[in-house]
């Protein structure tokens, strides 16, 4: 079979072997000059492309495929925000994300007037240049372990409403058509009803179906249905939203948000994890491939110009909105720098609007060239406004943290916090460990333990310590006051961290249970209860006899609790006394 045959029956291995060859010698050439992996992407897709060496020619049809690695980096993302850390995150969202979103959609459709553009061209326009990346944005934020940051989830949150912002922007499409006034459109009430019968099938599905589903196949033992499951509930979801006229993205972020809590989420996230890479990589490589480079030398000045204008204005107009709202002046430059650039929901808007008479084609192409080059300059830009936001920090606050790098923050490090500490770093977990105790603090030091002196009630210490950056928050203090203020501002500040807290009693668990932290402790219950079963052996209880009255005491003492949280702490005496467990016959 000839190579175009074969190509023709979907044999060739061509394509394949041009993607994998370009990416394996562009990444680490451009990580060794330290540009970054995206900007390798980019070069790659370049070189490869219609422009460049000619040996892909159609970046339309590789970004179609390509798109599927944002789909997955969104589950993954969806995987980590349980949905009360979501529903924390919902004033950024809709006031945030939507000031941005006009803000920037208004001032850029200005300048597009300016520049000669009808008043619908001139709105289209506007509006896609407003929307940023998610595919650049979340990767860039996450290598720097900041996603989970106070700016990370501030620029997440905009992120989401701009995904969301897609579909009622194609809907202006179809208004502002006069393609759509000549043929009549779908009706409005129809694609809206779709689009709500969409998004309750995935969260009923979601919410009833997929843990027994993935209950059912774990127990099978094939490992490679699990990732067979993970992958059809990732793309159902993602296709169903399609077909209704929304976001893949969001589809896919919605199933990932509705799985958070599941027993499987480590696993499903980790069969997940080498795909999302693979096509996120691939979809780097087709916005490279899409550069035309006989259009941008055609016209340099217009694009050069344009690509300048959209990064400047939108970095100045989002930093002025988070400083407005709440952000310190670094973060707010962070938050501007990282969603500067155009995203690829504009490529979707602007062929829309090309198809619907509203842009001309050549007018599309420039702002299709416009975006991409944004997009490579968004790794440079973000890094100069790391840079800008680090030298204007300030003073830092009682101690040095210039050396903290751990993704798990540990406050408090006395007998409790010493235990975990140890665990942690027996599995090679990187921990930061504040304390605001001297005498413990050089204690540890004899043992070659290195803490930082910092009261954990402060914010200000919890940033500086890493809080925003840290996937585990361990909060140890023997305080029951302070640690109650340590969790609430966890829970404000940094939603996205798991928040595991030591509590000293029984009135503190049931003050903890209301604040949402993902798993509390009596720090003397467990030991408490192992005393008692050898005590019962001690005095001649058979260790079956022992494990069910243990058994039933801990089922007893999990229905006080629950009992206690909706009546009162003196609610389920009754459960106090347990009934002799008599030995077993032989």
């Amino acid at each position: 079979m000839t190579e175009p045959e074969a190509a023709h029956h979907g044999l060739s291995l061509a394509t394949p072997l041009v993607f994998l060859g370009s990416a394996v010698l562009a990444v680490p050439l451009f990580r060794l000059f330290k540009l970054g992996a995206v900007i390798g992407y980019l070069a790659a897709g370049v070189a490869v492309g219609p422009s460049g060496l000619g040996l892909i020619g159609d970046p339309g049809a590789v970004l179609t495929l390509a798109e599927l690695g944002v789909v997955l980096l969104l589950f993954i993302i969806g995987l980590e925000l349980k949905p009360s850390r979501l529903w924390a995150m919902r004033r950024d969202i809709v006031g945030l994300g939507l000031s941005q979103v006009l803000l920037c959609g208004g001032v850029l459709a200005g300048l597009a007037v300016l520049a000669g553009l009808t008043w619908q061209a001139a709105l289209i326009a506007g509006a896609g240049l407003a929307l940023s990346s998610t595919a650049f944005a979340a990767p860039l934020m996450e290598d720097r372990n900041e996603l989970a940051s106070p700016y990370g989830q501030r620029a997440f949150s905009i992120l989401l409403l701009q995904d969301l912002a897609i579909v009622p922007l194609l809907a202006l499409v179809t208004v502002l058509s006069p393609v759509a006034a000549e043929t009549g459109g779908t009706s409005g009430w129809r694609a809206g009803l779709a689009m709500v019968a969409a998004t309750a099938c995935v969260v009923l599905v979601g919410r009833y179906a997929l843990n027994p589903m993935f209950k059912l196949l774990a127990r099978s033992g094939a490992g490679e249905i699990m990732t067979a499951a993970a992958l059809l509930v990732v793309l159902g979801a993602a296709a169903l939203m399609q077909l209704a006229g929304l976001s893949m993205a969001m589809g896919a972020f919605l199933a990932g948000v509705l799985l958070a809590e599941s027993r499987f989420r480590h696993e499903l996230e980790a069969n997940i994890e080498p795909f999302r890479g693979l096509l996120l990589g691939l979809f780097f490589i087709a916005v490279g491939m899409d550069i035309d480079l006989g259009l941008v030398a055609s016209n340099a000045a217009v694009i050069g110009g344009a690509v300048v204008a959209l990064m400047t204005v939108k970095t100045a107009l989002i930093a002025g909105l988070a400083r407005a709202t709440g952000s310190d002046w670094q973060d707010a430059l962070r938050i501007g720098t990282v969603l500067s650039q155009g995203g690829e929901f504009a490529f979707v808007l602007f062929a829309a609007a090309v198809s619907g008479r509203i842009l001309p084609a050549d007018t599309a192409a420039i702002l299709t060239a416009s975006v991409t080059f944004s997009l490579a300059l968004t790794p440079l830009v973000f890094g100069l406004g790391q840079r800008l936001a680090a030298r204007g920090a300030g003073e830092t606050p009682d101690a040095d943290f210039s050396t903290v790098n751990g993704n798990a923050l540990i406050i408090g490090f006395g007998r409790f916090g010493q235990v975990i500490s140890q665990i942690l770093l027996a599995r090679g977990v990187e921990i930061t460990m504040i304390d605001h105790r001297v005498e413990a603090i050089d204690l540890a030091e004899r043992y070659g333990f290195k803490i930082h002196y910092g009261d954990g009630t402060r914010l200000d210490i919890l940033r500086a310590a890493g809080a925003g950056k840290a996937e585990l928050v361990c909060v140890c203090v023997d305080d029951a006051e302070a640690t109650l203020k340590i969790v609430d501002f966890c829970r404000e500040q940094f939603p996205m961290a798991k928040l595991m807290v030591r509590s000293l009693d029984r009135n503190h668990s049931l003050a903890l249970a209301g604040r949402d932290v993902d798993y509390h402790i009596r720090e003397t219950f467990e030991s408490a209860v192992k005393l008692g079963e050898r005590a019962l052996a001690a005095l001649g209880t058979t260790e079956r006899a022992a494990g069910d009255l243990i058994a039933e005491f801990r089922r007893r003492d999990a229905e006080r609790f629950e009992r206690q949280l909706v009546e009162g702490v003196y609610a389920g005496s009754d459960l106090l006394n347990i009934k002799s467990v008599d030995e077993p016959t032989q």
